[in-house]
């Protein structure tokens, strides 16, 4: 298992960012669709960067296993860990394969035990992303990847069901959800979704001294919006989503 050369079946251009923007619209009315979807995008995004075919993965915050499936038909062997046992149950009555009931925060697998450890969509629902971050980093062997994204606070999805709202405060759109819909949001801002900016995320892995930041990319966007990440300001609202892929420095790196 290693870093293979680029798929011919993953092409971020401008015809899969519609697709994708398209399927968001049917997240809540038909997720079976949603996230099988994104898995399978996931997925040939993720085998650009290594060979999944016997890797040992880590799926952080995986949920339903969504992910986890498409991921072993890619050849990978999972194991799911999620803190909350009603998301993994959703999706069918049961617990998944290989699913570990744990928190992100503190992960509850050996030092250097698997090759890729990747999360999609749950650092923004830690109350301290870079402890999780950090966590993903030490489960990680060296030389494996870590594929980590996450809806950045000021992306217009950055509240989840409570956006655009969350742009006048977590609190109040989180309110405003309530007195709507006579009930609390899932995402509860400052309970279960918090506020992580791009420039948070870059700057742990820039300054991370055990990985080497390969990638810090718009994730649903084309290849050629990737400089959206290096301005300023502009990357908080533009990025959407944003995904770091990072390899772990062999030891003595």
């Amino acid at each position: 298992m290693g870093q293979r050369p680029a798929s011919t079946a993953f092409r971020a251009d401008l015809a899969r960012t519609i697709r994708l923007f398209r399927a968001f619209g049917r997240e809540q009315r038909d997720p079976d669709y949603f996230y099988g979807m994104l898995a399978e995008d996931t997925v040939a995004q993720l085998e650009q960067y290594t060979d999944l075919d016997g890797a040992r993965l880590l799926d952080v915050g995986g949920g339903s296993g969504y992910f986890a499936d498409a991921l072993r038909r890619a050849g990978a062997t999972v194991t799911c860990v999620d803190v909350d046992a009603g998301e993994m149950v959703g999706h069918r009555g049961a617990f998944p394969d290989g699913a570990v009931l744990g928190s992100a925060l503190d992960l509850p697998f050996r030092t250097e035990s698997v090759d890729v450890c990747f999360s999609s969509n749950v650092l923004e629902h830690v109350p301290r992303p870079e402890r999780m971050a950090d966590e993903m980093v030490r489960v990680t062997k060296p030389g494996g990847l870590i594929y980590l994204s996450f809806t950045n606070w000021l992306s217009p999805h950055g509240g989840h069901e409570t956006a655009p709202w969350h742009y006048l405060g977590g609190d109040r759109a989180a309110r405003r959800y309530a007195r709507r819909m006579g009930r609390q949001p899932k995402n509860r801002y400052g309970h279960s979704l918090y506020a992580v900016s791009v420039a948070q995320a870059l700057r742990w892995a820039r300054t991370h001294p055990a990985v080497r930041l390969e990638h810090a990319l718009p994730r649903y966007h084309p290849r050629w919006a990737a400089w959206v990440v290096s301005v300023p300001g502009l990357r908080e609202v533009a990025t959407w989503n944003l995904l770091l892929v990072l390899r772990k420095k062999p030891l003595g790196g």
